[in-house]
């Protein structure tokens, strides 16, 4: 039978309890094979529940001095119950000068102090027993970005910080970026936004086009590469001060605020240049198209659809497309011709009815070119092409082999260099 004993608000902290008669510490800590927390428990005694219950400092030194036991019990092992027990009187009961030379001979978890307020100075001139009574999970983050900043010899300046502290992303580099100017200094902020406005005026006029091969909501990669290649070469020119990871943080704002206003434009919008539909609107083509992919699913396009061609298919391919479902056909029957795209490979097949079918069975001949796409830019091209004027405008797009083999040698060639 189990009893909760003592407990503090903050439920990470290790709780006593009283199993079978027995008194215990019980803490969570790590996680085991299947990523369901651990907890752990072992015992103490009755001279340990005062301190424990009184003094939060001394429970907060034993459970920084425990977790390193725990992680090293890892998803499946025993706690070291005779390592922990050998912790509870110099931690808990010994002088303050003694528990300081105690964690300068052992490993402990200095971001649980840190935490709970602990001084950072103090802690890095040995004095544990400085840690507060005042939680601050935030204050624990800034020190261990620091301390990953410092292993990897990065120092930020002020601008540097005040940057990051912008985007959001001082703490957590991953973080998608927003722009927080509360979270910086009124001094720097005029700062911080010359150099947003040195980015923005890099890349005015750039933008990050979407690519339905990867999903609805996926973006061109290589727009977004283009886009930071440019961010940041602006921003260095002009600010050659700036640390890397400010530089960085600046182009993953501008380049995922330009991604975000591209998942939201209409894919009409993101299908044709406004120029393209308005000489080629979906009026335009007088026969339908048939839109098919790997998996024999097939959609149907007509003339008089609201919604362009091109809109149409590419909407159809970030519907359906998946790392088995790589290649999708367009073909409009009534001419005999149709395109297959090969998204696995960055090609394309052009395929065009040479002779129908004839009576007594007789299959109809076809005459298969193939030609090297250049991403989804190309793909766009091709299919924007195919979609006004047939095979016949594809003449000008790219070079076409009718010889599979030596098309193959091509793109391997292409994929080696």
């Amino acid at each position: 039978m189990r009893d909760i004993v003592f407990t503090r608000r903050s439920g990470w902290i290790p709780n006593v309890i009283r199993e079978d008669g027995e008194l215990k510490l019980m803490l969570g800590a790590g996680a085991d094979a299947n990523h369901a927390p651990r907890t752990f428990t072992f015992s103490i005694g009755e001279a340990h529940l005062p301190v424990i219950r009184e003094d939060l400092a001394r429970h907060l030194l034993l459970w920084s001095a425990v977790l390193p036991l725990c992680d090293a019990a890892g998803t499946r092992g025993r706690l070291d119950e005779d390592a922990a027990t050998a912790l509870l009187d110099p931690v808990l009961l010994a002088a303050p000068a003694d528990v300081d030379a105690l964690f300068q001979r052992i490993r402990w978890d200095r971001g649980r102090l840190i935490a709970h307020g602990a001084d950072i100075d103090l802690l890095g001139r040995g004095q544990v027993c400085a840690a507060t009574e005042t939680p601050n999970g935030k204050r624990a983050q800034e020190y261990q970005a620091n301390r990953r900043r410092a292993e990897r010899g990065t120092v930020l300046g002020p601008l540097d910080a005040a940057l990051l502290m912008y985007t959001g992303q001082y703490l957590h580099g991953a973080t998608v970026p927003r722009r927080m100017s509360d979270a910086v200094d009124p001094a720097l902020l005029p700062e911080v936004m010359g150099v947003i406005a040195t980015a923005e005026q890099a890349c005015a006029g750039m933008r990050i086009g979407r690519d339905p091969r990867r999903g609805k909501r996926a973006t061109d990669k290589r727009d977004w590469d283009r886009m930071a290649t440019t961010v940041d070469a602006a921003v260095r020119r002009a600010h050659p001060g700036l640390a890397d990871e400010a530089v960085r943080t600046v182009s993953f704002l501008v380049c995922s605020e330009a991604a975000d206003r591209s998942r939201s434009t209409p894919i009409d919008d993101d299908a044709e240049p406004a120029g393209d539909r308005a000489r080629f609107g979906g009026g335009a083509r007088k026969t339908p198209l048939s839109f098919t992919d790997d998996k024999g699913v097939e959609k149907k396009w007509l003339p008089d659809s609201p919604r362009t061609a091109t809109a149409e298919f590419w909407e159809f391919v970030g519907d359906r497309s998946a790392a088995d479902n790589e290649v999708f056909t367009i073909e409009d029957e009534e001419r005999g011709e149709g395109i297959q795209l090969h998204f696995y490979a960055d090609s394309i097949a052009r395929i065009t009815t040479v002779h129908e079918g004839e009576g007594g069975g007789s299959d109809p001949e076809y005459r298969v070119e193939y030609s090297l796409v250049d991403g989804i830019g190309g793909y766009r091209n091709l299919v924007s092409a195919f979609v006004r004027g047939g095979c016949a405008a594809l003449g000008h797009h790219g070079s076409w082999m009718p010889d599979a083999a030596e098309f193959e040698r091509a793109r391997r060639r292409r994929d080696a260099g």
